[in-house]
């Protein structure tokens, strides 16, 4: 089954926003990331189509947070936009895709980090369980949504820079992710 990425985006962003310029782009670059990761490990088997129309929904629910900087005037705080974008998707039937949206947050999130940084999200795990999942997580680590440096891969050192800056759980997960897929 396929699913039409593009007839979803266009019902929940319209034609020609900011925002939808800005996922599209940012979308596309880290679904051709993370089929590059899926080739390098095509021996485990990855769900290419699946890694293609998810890392293109991964941040379908950042329109409904606040980020002007990227055409995005929702009311809820941008660290949310992955729980939104799973309720999205899990409304459209896609609950597999949802679990990338939920899962793909820095490194992924446990949910002792989530409460020990007492952040606006459930107390529960959000880490990235499948290959395909894992994937999708880290390309969209190369790929920020500065509209200025939208499309421009960050070079791995900078990656591990800013990682290390959100902790030794966040560092490792990364690390983990990276002798996988490097």
């Amino acid at each position: 089954m396929s699913v039409n990425v593009e007839a979803i985006l266009r019902k929940h962003y319209g034609n020609g926003s900011e925002a939808l310029e800005v996922l599209l782009a940012h979308s596309r670059c880290v679904a051709e990331k993370a089929l590059a990761v899926a080739e390098r490990v095509a021996h485990l088997s990855p769900d290419r189509l699946f890694i293609e129309e998810a890392a293109m929904l991964h941040d379908i629910g950042m329109m409904h947070t606040w980020a002007p900087g990227i055409g995005c005037r929702g009311e809820s705080p941008y660290i949310l936009h992955g729980i939104i974008g799973a309720e999205m998707l899990t409304k459209e039937g896609l609950n597999r895709h949802a679990r990338v949206c939920e899962r793909h947050t820095g490194a992924g999130l446990s949910a002792e980090e989530i409460k020990d940084a007492d952040l606006p999200l459930p107390h529960r795990n959000l880490l990235p369980e499948t290959l395909e999942e894992k994937i999708i997580c880290y390309a969209d680590k190369f790929f920020s949504k500065n509209p200025e440096t939208l499309t421009i891969e960050k070079p791995m050192a900078s990656v591990r820079t800013l990682m290390a800056r959100y902790g030794e759980n966040q560092i490792a997960r990364f690390e983990a992710m990276a002798s996988l897929f490097e």
